[in-house]
Parts: C-alpha cells; structure tokens; sequence
C-alpha cells in the first residue's frame, strides 16, 4: 500500500534530529526556524491548556515561553509522547492547517499493545483498520465505535516484535485520519489494548506499564514556505 499523504517513504530515512533543551524549562525543540517549530512532548504534559488552574502547564505555554509567536497546528493526548508541530504565524498555522485537512502530513507512531498482535498477512506486513469513531456522550470524554453515528476513522498498523514475557507486542500505526483517541480505541476494537492505557484498557493492562505507551515517532511533510521537504524522527523511551 502506498504512503498516504503523498509523502515518499524514502523521506523517513533521513537521520534523525538529535533534541536540544531550549531556554524554556521542560521544552525539547527538534527544529526551529523563522515560520515553524517541531516539538518532543512528554508523556503526562497536556499540549494546551486546560480548565482548572491545576491544567495550565502545557506544552503550548512553554514554546510560547521562548517563542511567544508560537501558534498550536495539532494536538497530542496528554498521556501520549513525541513530536508535535507548531506554527510562528497565523499564515503558517493556516497553511499547516490545510496540509493535515488534506493528509500530507505524514505521522507514524510506535504503541505496546497487550496480549500477541499477529502480523498482517499482507505483503508488506501492514493491515488497515477502518472503523468509525464517535463520542459516547454518556461517558465523556471516552469514544466508542459506532457503526451508524461515528465519523470515519482508519489506521493502518505493523506488528513489529512480541515479548513473550510481557506477553504484548510493538506496533507501529499510522492514523489515516485525526479523530480524538483514535489509535488507542481502534487497537482495543482488535482485542489489544495499549499497554497503561488508563481509559480503554482493562485494570490487567493498565497495571503493565506506568504510562500510556504510545509515541508519535516520525513526522514528515512539506515546509510550506521553503517546499523543503522535512521529516522528523523520535525514538519512545519505551
């Protein structure tokens, strides 16, 4: 199956960017330029604010602590890692805003899932999950799949290694679509939830891991003021 977002997989074999400590306390900046940031999230750190006084440390907040024009482009879970991307200016955020409305950014995460994820059967080893998301309004902010009312989700996924003593599998995704909570509610439509997923995974599995483990490992896409073509990648410390 081809690379979706027209992004060739070649882009994925630059080195990767070795992060720095910028000024700001607690932000780790891969790349910074003049019209864009690209950020390493920590798990347990929200991207935005939140409500309550408690929830105003974000990463946002932070970028903006040393890059006051920083504008937030997407977001991250707050249990979920790696890298996200920022804007410096309303044109940038708007042009990054429509590169992921048409899927030309490329993202790729790597999870832990609970229990022996078989690899696909296909050729290249990928499978698709292609089932739709809504919100289960009696439990917000949890989603469920809905065949009648969710919005269409797919993500593509690989098994990558199975550790028999943990009895749970690596697997890289790659979300075709942005719904909220995407990957980890599609992994437990399959059976396997992620490990220390403290929303969709049994108690048994939650307990496996101290945090969520999921991280958004690569990023690739086109600089929409240079047409340099950027990829970006962050290993989990999972």
């Amino acid at each position: 199956m081809p690379e979706t977002g027209g992004l060739a997989a070649s882009a994925f074999h630059a080195p990767a960017f070795e992060p720095h400590p910028a000024l700001a306390a607690g932000l780790n900046v891969l790349f910074a330029d003049d019209y864009l940031l690209v950020l390493n999230k920590p798990s347990g750190l929200l991207s935005v604010p939140g409500r309550g006084e408690d929830k105003q440390d974000c990463l946002s907040r932070r970028a903006q602590a040393q890059y006051p024009d920083a504008l937030i482009v997407h977001r991250l879970d707050m249990a979920t890692s790696g890298l996200l991307l920022m804007a410096r200016s309303l044109i940038i955020q708007r042009a990054l805003g429509q590169l992921f409305e048409r899927r030309e950014v490329h993202k790729r995460y790597t999870a832990v899932v609970n229990g022996q994820l078989k690899p696909a059967a296909s050729p290249d080893g990928w499978s698709l999950i292609d089932l739709p998301i809504a919100v289960d309004w009696p439990r917000r902010p949890l989603r469920i799949i809905d065949a009648a009312l969710g919005k269409p989700s797919q993500t593509r996924w690989r098994a990558l290694d199975f550790d028999a003593a943990a009895h749970s599998t690596r697997v890289e995704l790659e979300p075709l679509t942005g719904r909220s909570h995407q990957l980890r509610i599609h992994l437990q439509a399959l059976g396997h939830p992620m490990l220390g997923d403290a929303l969709y995974a049994p108690k048994a599995a939650q307990a496996k891991a101290p945090r969520l483990l999921l991280h958004a490992c690569a990023l690739g896409f086109v600089h929409p003021a240079t047409g340099e073509r950027l990829a970006f990648d962050s290993l989990p410390d999972f």
